[in-house]
């Protein structure tokens, strides 16, 4: 493996098929995606994830998938930090929210753990709160004390389009943080003035057609 890692992204969710389309596992999602866009495969190289290596806007990015179920993803984290020295400040958690509606996508740096029981296995494994976390919509449709359940439920038919829009725009963001920094990054895709102006785009190049 490549000694020289730039960044560090972490997609989190549930290992084994049952869990493969689990609102969860949005993280690992959009992990298959962006080494699908590059043409990375995943493999099994530490004990308790896979990883991928990828060179986006000319930085190496190791992406991890922990294989340790979600609410021990900080296990994971802390056996590939143990092999690289990577800064908080370049460490990207990729997981669910559902406080946010379906598609809305989130990027931050530092804060609690919002209730997420893998991103605050990360925060304890690291000892700090100081790394970005992409946070990805998957909707909020579940009684009191159904959460559990929900978010260990698959996308419903009519969210699939939605989902796969959710998670290309979950790969933009990871790429633009890595080329463009936190400032830039959190104006332009938690606003959606990123896709705004690609849709801006298209339609000139719809009206020249």
């Amino acid at each position: 493996m490549a000694k020289n890692v730039n960044w560090l992204i972490i997609c989190l969710g549930n290992p084994e098929s049952q869990y493969a389309w689990n609102r969860h596992n949005i993280g690992w999602m959009v992990a298959a995606e962006l080494c699908s866009k590059h043409k990375k495969p995943l493999m099994k190289i530490f004990s308790k994830s896979y990883h991928a290596s990828l060179r986006i806007a000319g930085q190496l990015a190791l992406v991890i998938l922990p294989t340790t179920y979600m609410n021990a993803s900080g296990e994971a984290v802390s056996e590939v930090i143990e092999s690289y020295d990577i800064p908080a400040e370049r460490i990207i958690v990729v997981c669910d929210e559902y406080n946010f509606p379906l598609g809305k996508i989130h990027v931050r740096q530092g804060g609690s753990d919002g209730g997420h029981n893998g991103v605050a296995s990360v925060i304890e494994e690291l000892g700090t709160e100081e790394f970005f976390r992409l946070r990805c919509g998957i909707g909020k449709n579940f009684p009191q004390g159904g959460m559990v359940d929900y978010v260990l439920s698959d996308f419903l038919d009519d969210e699939i389009e939605e989902k796969n829009i959710m998670v290309k725009k979950a790969v933009d963001s990871i790429e633009y943080l890595i080329q463009h920094g936190k400032t830039k990054t959190m104006t332009d895709v938690n606003s959606e003035k990123l896709w705004d102006k690609d849709n801006k785009a298209k339609k000139e190049n719809g009206k020249e057609s």
